[in-house]
């Protein structure tokens, strides 16, 4: 390993999100579809600081025994099953700007959070272009985007978003390992109830 690579790894571990698996993701089939709007800030390596505002359409939530299947999955056989995974899971929702057309979503699970607050964990295959699809480069090995939102009883909260990232099993736990420096902030995010 070069020392550049010794140091992204090092960056990569700091900025590690970890999806907990221990704690049960209670009553994720019977609750509400959700619609989060947050403001993405992107001050990753090579930003200029972009933001962007951000739709979230969860239009369903993943079962706890779903979840725990495509966890398993990508414990015992790596990300390249989770992802053929995904391709026939039920879709869970869609994120997009304001003016594009979306990009779907394929795991979201909720969680109690210290204070009365909710973890909110989201996950998809990223979109990857015929470029990198060609060239093959590092990112190649960081096949998923993760959102990770955090919000009070009145659904306001922030969060990250981890555009391109990588999965590994370590015990109980996922670690999400972010190719970036840094994950894009997500500010200002508030929840809405679809149909209300």
């Amino acid at each position: 390993m070069t020392s550049t690579a010794a140091f992204r790894w090092v960056l990569l571990m700091v900025s590690a999100l970890v999806l907990s698996t221990a704690v049960p993701a209670t009553g994720q089939a019977d609750a509400e579809p959700e619609e989060f709007s947050a403001f993405a800030i992107d001050m990753g390596r090579g930003s200029t600081g972009a933001t962007a505002q951000l739709v979230i359409n969860i239009t369903r939530w993943t079962s706890q025994t779903e979840r725990d299947r495509l966890l398993n999955l990508l414990r015992e056989k790596g990300q390249r099953a989770l992802i053929d995974a995904f391709g026939d899971t039920k879709r869970v929702g869609s994120i997009r700007t304001l003016h594009s057309v979306g990009y779907d979503l394929q795991l979201a699970y909720q969680e109690p959070a210290a204070e009365g607050r909710r973890r909110v964990l989201i996950a998809t295959d990223r979109p990857i272009g015929f470029t990198e699809a060609v060239n093959r480069p590092p990112t190649m090995d960081y096949p998923f985007t993760v959102i990770e939102l955090l919000v009070d009883k009145e659904g306001k909260g922030q969060g990250t978003l981890h555009i391109a990232s990588r999965l590994v099993p370590a015990g109980k736990t996922i670690i999400v390992e972010n190719w970036d420096i840094q994950p894009v902030q997500l500010r200002n995010v508030e929840s809405r109830k679809r149909g209300r």
